[in-house]
């Protein structure tokens, strides 16, 4: 480790253009958190446009402060409101709203916020001792060993991610597709392009993200305006037993613990998503305790595993796309699209070319997470005002940015009649349980899969034996051809998905909270 260029690292992560960006995410995320039924992908998928004139450190730090804010705000709405940000914050709701009908908000508030930063500091800096070591053995990877890989991960992701795997690869055979449009990076011919000019450089993901994402969340929500709201919120009073203290902090400390680790094993997996580790913090931190029976009236420790869990798989879905390039996520996914913007290749070749910029980055999410501390701590009443704004308000602003963030990438009308039709595809998969989680990580991972492919089979000049000289590749292809047995076999007998899936609005978020309430609650 270069000590000099660490230093120098930490250094620009302590300027005020770094405090100002990367404050500035966290506060916008915060914000958008709150509004019940914006995710932190839509938030990201908005706010990418916006990064378009910062420099890279700035625009990546900047988006991963945006993604942090966005679950920590995500809590407010569910302990307020009873109505998560997003499906990982349901398992918070559980024992938050109870502790607030109690006349405890601000207690459960806190608690919160303090698991949500500890979480994701302890998550962070486990990304940061791994994510080095897997880049430098990713390095000595070829392309057979990376087609593998990718291919791996893309079964992987499609199987864990919908209700059905079938489903789940139709949804990434539409990501690959899309995803090949454009001139042919071999031979120059312009592939399904239609006579388009504008689709030379391949279809804009702007487009596919803020449509399949933002957009189309808009119209789920314009379906479901929530009328009740005003009915259902808790309001905020300065009681002078309404806080956190220390036998509460001394009690939820084990738990955020173990909520950290348990998030960030989730996170570091490829596909679960933040909503796996929350209600599998949740569920665990229940069997562990001896009054079981406690949560979901109101146990602080319910709080404490649900938000450490959440927060701790958001850095450690960065360890597989730092290490090999692999989204783990729809927000590392949107990432990669970042980086791309700012001719930056994400994998293990950034820690070989840009290792000042990984390190920066290491050192602004350290910072992002403090910043997150003190908005969240001092910013509490305000934040809670936002749970007010109805959505008849919301919904056409977020619109409004979608459409501005299509206008800034300079397609014009054009990009706009790609984003409305992304949109109404995300709303469709939406609607019928396909999984555009999928979809959009296969779209994104398409490139580097044929690049790899292809020189895989230029280098063999189409001999597969050469494949028994490379073991690392046969046994990720060997993995790949038993996860889809496995997650067919599944598919097929029981019916159910082998995971629960990722943020897709309110629905999911109710059906997820009704599932462990009743697991907890018998």
């Amino acid at each position: 480790m270069d000590f000099s260029i660490v230093g120098a690292a930490i250094g620009e992560a302590l300027t005020l253009s770094s405090f100002i960006g990367i404050g500035g995410g966290v506060l916008l995320g915060y914000i958008i958190g709150v509004i019940p039924g914006l995710s932190r992908s839509v938030a990201i998928a908005i706010a990418i446009p916006l990064t378009f004139y910062m420099t890279p450190y700035i625009a990546i730090s900047f988006l991963i402060g945006l993604s942090k804010g966005t679950a920590a705000g995500s809590a407010v709405s569910a302990i307020l409101l009873n109505a998560p940000g997003e499906a990982s914050s349901a398992a918070t709701s559980l024992d938050g709203y109870p502790m607030a009908k109690q006349g405890k908000p601000k207690t459960a508030l806190q608690i919160g916020l303090i698991a949500s930063v500890a979480g994701d500091i302890l998550a962070t800096i486990i990304l940061i001792f791994v994510a080095i070591p897997f880049a430098r053995v990713a390095l000595l990877f070829g392309p057979y060993e990376m087609a593998a890989i990718l291919a791996f991960a893309l079964v992987f992701i499609a199987g864990l991610s919908g209700g059905n795997l079938f489903k789940g690869l139709a949804a990434g055979g539409l990501g690959i597709l899309l995803g090949t449009i454009g001139l042919d990076n071999q031979t120059g011919l312009p592939r399904m392009t239609f006579g388009f000019p504008e689709l030379m450089e391949g279809m804009p993901l702007i487009a596919v993200a803020i449509g399949t994402l933002a957009l189309s969340e808009m119209f789920v929500q314009s379906e479901r305006l929530r009328k009740e709201r005003a009915t259902m919120a808790v309001k905020l009073e300065h009681r002078p037993d309404d806080h956190i203290t220390w036998p509460i902090l001394r009690m939820i400390t084990p738990t955020i613990l173990r909520g950290t680790g348990i998030g960030t094993f989730v996170g570091a997996l490829p596909g679960l998503g933040p909503s796996v580790g929350s209600f599998m913090s949740y569920g665990m931190a229940q069997k562990a305790s001896k009054t079981p029976e406690k949560f979901g009236k109101g146990e602080p420790r319910g709080i404490a595993a649900a938000e450490s869990a959440d927060n701790a798989v958001i850095p450690a879905a960065l360890i597989p796309l730092f290490g090999l390039g692999i989204p783990g996520n729809v927000s590392a996914a949107l990432l990669i699209g970042a980086f791309a913007i700012h001719g930056i290749t994400v994998g293990p070749l950034l820690l070989r070319d840009e290792p000042e910029l990984l390190y920066s980055i290491f050192a602004g999410m350290i910072v992002a997470s403090f910043i997150m501390l003190a908005l969240g701590w001092f910013g509490l009443m305000v934040f809670a005002q936002i749970t007010r704004v109805p959505a008849h308000v919301v919904i056409p602003i977020v619109i409004f940015f979608c459409l501005a963030g299509m206008m800034l990438q300079g397609y014009g009308a054009f990009g706009l009649i790609i984003l409305i039709a992304f949109a109404a595809l995300g709303f469709l998969m939406k609607k019928y349980d396909y999984s555009f989680v999928t979809f959009l990580v296969a779209f994104i991972i398409t490139p580097m899969l044929e690049l790899n492919l292809r020189q895989s089979i230029i280098l063999s000049r189409g001999d597969w034996m050469i494949l028994l000289n490379r073991p690392i590749a046969l046994f990720f292809i060997f993995c790949t051809l038993v996860a889809l047995a496995m997650l067919a076999y599944r598919t097929v007998t029981v019916g159910k998905p082998a995971a629960p899936a990722p943020a897709r609005g309110q629905t999911e978020t109710t059906a997820h909270q009704e599932r462990v309430t009743k697991e907890t609650n018998p």
